[in-house]
């Protein structure tokens, strides 16, 4: 049994023998036994989930009775799937754009909410409100909004032609970026809000005595210190984005025809519309993969997991 008191005890050998409480054997880290709660509920509620998930993949089942073993007949059926694989550049193309979009509109928004201005808490609160609905109440509402027969286009037929912005793939396309952007960038400025008001004031006040503007200092002393926030806003945007499935199913529903058909609503096609729990089961694993592949990227390229803090080089 792990003893949770043993890094204490380094921690006062380090100190007998003279060596800083901070270069201590174990006094930086707790035991090992403070993280079993955390294990098991992930082993229960994630890995033994995805084990399933990958078993079944590589079997066939409606649903009823028991599943069949049918090898990798799943997996090269969807690489072989035109629109698995459509879904997939898809599912991509609209999360790189939710970043593009909602990265700079948060630094700037969360930025701003960590200010002194007068307001700026009520102000906060109201633009806040979106986070606080569920995506169902989010697509519903927008649903009614951009409805060609009553909605805001129907007003404004000098700028949206038809109204029926859903119709087409470019306009399904663009309705699904602004409501993801309109319900998420909120969730995003609140981590940008958090870590600017941990920025240390005395840089502001050391650029402003060497001359620094308004402009500079937001490029020179608080981006770089935003940057741990920025690469974990950038991997939830990510996950968030290749699982989005709520939105697509009230919005567009994977229309029209499969131009807004998302890997994730595909799976949801597969499984609970046709039945075909494996093949639904190969996407889900197949998504799984992804996402991770790409939020590594992220973090071996923007060097996250080499970096000690934010306070590097005050």
């Amino acid at each position: 049994m792990v003893s949770l008191s043993a890094p204490v005890k380094d921690g006062r050998r380090a100190a007998k023998a003279g060596v800083p409480a901070s270069r201590g054997r174990g006094t930086a880290r707790p035991g090992l036994g403070w993280a079993l709660p955390a294990v098991v509920f992930f082993a229960l509620f994630a890995v033994v989930p995805l084990v399933l998930v990958a078993v079944l993949s590589f079997t066939t089942w409606s649903g009823l009775g028991s599943p069949e073993f049918a090898g990798a007949d799943n997996w090269v059926a969807l690489f072989h799937d035109p629109v698995m694989i459509k879904s997939l550049w898809l599912s991509v193309l609209l999360t790189a754009l939710g970043v593009l979009v909602q990265t700079p509109l948060s630094i700037l928004l969360g930025v701003w909410a960590a200010g002194p201005q007068r307001n700026r808490a009520v102000l906060s609160a109201v633009f806040f409100v979106p986070l606080l609905l569920s995506a169902t109440a989010v697509s519903v509402l927008w649903r009614a909004l951009l409805d060609p027969n009553f909605g805001v286009p129907s007003q404004a037929a000098w700028l949206f032609g038809d109204g029926n912005l859903l119709g087409s793939r470019t306009g399904a396309v663009a309705v699904l970026v602004l409501v993801s952007t309109w319900q998420f960038t909120p969730l995003h400025a609140l981590i940008h809000q958090g870590a600017a008001r941990a920025i240390p004031v005395v840089l502001y006040q050391a650029a402003e005595i060497d001359g620094a503007g308004r402009v500079r200092r937001f490029f020179h002393i608080t981006l770089p210190q935003l940057r741990n926030s920025i690469i974990t806003s950038v991997i939830l945007m990510v996950v968030g984005g290749l699982t989005t499935f709520d939105t697509v199913l009230i919005l567009t529903q994977g229309g029209p025809g499969t131009d807004t058909t998302i890997s994730a609503y595909y799976m949801y096609q597969k499984a609970f519309k046709g039945f075909e729990f494996g093949a639904g089961a190969a996407i889900a694993l197949l998504l799984v993969v992804v996402a991770t592949a790409v939020s590594l990227v992220v973090v071996r390229v923007s060097g996250f997991d080499r970096m000690a803090g934010t306070k590097e080089g005050i």
